[in-house]
């Protein structure tokens, strides 16, 4: 295992924890206590993931978040003592690919990396065979095997997480997905009631396609059962 992990927290002994956990199951590891530090490692050399604290001295997790989301997609964990919806939705939004509320169980952490870095790296690998490498839906192209999306004919920058969503909803053009089936499929978790987490990045992939709010012409919402693309 040589898979890089950049730590952001300025509570030291949580920093540290962390460090020795991930260290421990094989982990290389880029510990910082401040934003500026953080922002200069990952344009240095890019880590394979990142765990994020939202509250750091200098500047807030989520700032720090869409700051790393203009040029890199490589996966990032917010580490946060809010669990107000809003404070998670809005991470989500700004590019975060999960969140994990403190105090919180090192396994569990652990658990979420993995999870993360499988499906980040598995786009290096080839699809299985039955499946399309590509969708062309009117102007909206996306391909497997390159792993880009292109909106008439303009490039998209999506994360693996958002590439995951609309790859589920394109395969399966003319139906409904429920909220529940799309969650399940692509965080590869069980779904929980009141779990905004789809809504949040359904939202964030409308903004890149430039979507209408009340007229998408793509991702549509069917209310109270899930998404669609016509």
């Amino acid at each position: 295992m040589n898979e890089t992990v950049l730590i952001v927290d300025d509570e030291r002994e949580i920093a540290d924890l962390v460090e020795v956990c991930l260290k421990n199951d094989g982990y290389q590891v880029r510990k910082f206590y401040d934003a500026a530090s953080a922002l200069s490692c990952v344009e240095a050399s890019p880590p394979d993931l990142a765990v994020l604290d939202v509250m750091l001295p200098d500047m807030d997790g989520f700032a720090l978040c869409q700051r790393i989301r203009e040029n890199h997609l490589f996966p990032i964990i917010m580490l946060t003592a809010r669990v107000e919806d809003m404070d998670k939705i809005m991470g989500l939004t700004l590019g975060a690919d999960d969140y994990i509320t403190k105090p919180f169980n090192p396994l569990e952490l652990l658990a979420r990396i993995r999870t993360q870095l499988r499906r980040y790296t598995r786009y290096n690998q080839n699809a299985p065979a039955r499946e399309p490498l590509e969708y062309d839906i009117r102007g909206l192209h996306i391909s497997r095997d390159s792993h880009r999306c292109l909106l008439n004919q303009k490039e998209v920058s999506l994360t693996p997480l958002e590439f995951d969503i609309l790859w589920y909803l394109c395969g399966r053009q003319g139906n409904v997905v429920p909220s529940e089936e799309l969650f399940e499929a692509v965080w590869g978790e069980k779904y929980l009631d009141s779990n905004n987490t789809v809504m949040a990045h359904i939202a964030r992939l409308r903004e890149k396609l430039h979507e209408p709010a009340r007229r998408p012409k793509y991702i549509k919402t069917v209310w109270g059962v899930g998404y669609t693309i016509e």
